[in-house]
């Protein structure tokens, strides 16, 4: 694996004024997975978006890891129901133009 695509996880908490702590407590619940190469934490840049989402709900909103875990969980269902409306509109559609 390339270090291109990994952020040092230090560089992270600085950037973000965060305690590493809450990086391990993420992965520990499974919302992101930390490389440790060379004697360094480093976190896979796909998952900045979700980590800076996480932080912001954390920070901002003092919310703490079961109230994340529960908003994300809904947020999931929310954006697999908004899918699968989607794809029945779109099998609706088809039924009402062959009629």
């Amino acid at each position: 694996m390339e270090t291109e695509e990994l952020i040092k996880a230090d560089d992270f908490c600085t950037h973000y004024e965060v305690d590493y702590s809450l990086i391990e407590s993420l992965q520990d619940t499974g919302f992101i997975e930390v490389v440790f190469i060379e004697e360094t934490y480093y976190l896979h840049s796909s998952q900045l978006r979700l980590l800076e989402k996480l932080v912001r709900l954390h920070q901002e909103l003092g919310i703490n890891l079961a109230g994340i875990e529960a908003i994300t969980y809904l947020l999931e269902r929310h954006e697999a129901m908004q899918s699968e409306l989607r794809s029945l509109r779109n099998r609706l559609r088809l039924y009402e133009s062959n009629l």
